[in-house]
């Protein structure tokens, strides 16, 4: 069994950039996010910039940021510990930036996700952490992966359509089992509860959709599956049983301001100027 590194493989491991980004200061990032979260409370879209939020900051690779992120949504005021939300608020922000993580590993990879949520764990509360759920319900066996299976096409044909089957088969082209896999952690991951689930941290069909958005936005240079997935968000219009955020968010200019707040909220997070990304 090998106990330890060999010194000249560990030394390896030291180059190379290993570690996450730095975080902002945290009053830089909390002058963006109240920006932006005064700008989503005008539309009533707190939840949108909750998932956008989180996204952005995890696909930046700024964990430490994401964990600030927490702490500054559960205050009134962001400058004061006192000023913090009673506990069921509290779990529910924990639950829904769980949820977003959670979605944005099929976005951006599993280790960044990892870090990010370690981050969240370690910010939030012990009685927080008591109140999240603890068991898992989305483990696929015999008698629940026929519904996963079709909730994801259904997510699948949602999002893609009139070319849902074309870029199917195509996927399925590269590899058999791509598409496979694909179908799979749409139902497993992406798509919504029912909403008679009452699942905690549930995020909607809309939501799920500002998942991919702003992870494929903030991870740059993925032009092709940002711009289906932007379309995926406007086209959550056309669900049934729309929340007015869900209605805004999945207008042409709730889009818009998506992804416009990511924008600003990756700059901040990465230090770079307003200026260094391209304009809509």
């Amino acid at each position: 069994m090998v106990k330890h590194l060999p010194p000249a493989v560990k030394h390896l491991l030291t180059l190379r950039n290993p570690n996450s980004f730095p975080s902002p200061s945290v009053r830089a990032l909390n002058e963006v996010l109240s920006a932006t979260l005064k700008e989503a409370k005008q539309q009533s879209a707190v939840n949108g910039w909750l998932v956008l939020s989180t996204c952005t900051l995890l696909t930046a690779n700024t964990p430490a940021a994401v964990g600030d992120l927490y702490r500054f949504a559960c205050r009134a005021d962001p400058t004061s510990s006192e000023s913090r939300h009673g506990i069921p608020e509290r779990i529910d922000i924990a639950a829904k930036m769980r949820e977003s993580a959670l979605k944005s590993s099929i976005f951006v990879g599993v280790p960044r996700t990892i870090l990010s949520l370690a981050a969240m764990h370690d910010a939030f509360e012990d009685d927080v952490k008591s109140g999240l759920r603890h068991d898992s319900h989305r483990m696929a066996t015999p008698a629940t992966i026929e519904t996963f299976a079709k909730r994801g096409r259904a997510l699948w044909d949602s999002i893609y359509e009139p070319h849902a089957q074309k870029l199917h088969d195509k996927l399925g082209s590269y590899h058999p089992d791509f598409i496979s896999f694909i179908i799979q952690a749409y139902g497993l991951v992406l798509a919504p509860f029912p909403a008679e689930d009452r699942e905690q941290g549930n995020l909607s069909r809309a939501l799920g959709s500002v998942v991919g958005t702003a992870c494929l936005r903030a991870e740059t240079r993925v032009g092709p599956q940002l711009t289906s997935h932007v379309f995926g968000l406007l086209k959550a219009r056309s669900c049934v049983d729309l929340t007015p955020e869900d209605h805004w968010l999945s207008s042409d200019a709730g889009t818009e301001w998506v992804l416009r707040a990511v924008d600003r909220i990756y700059d901040v997070a990465r230090g770079e100027s307003s200026g260094a990304r391209s304009k809509l």
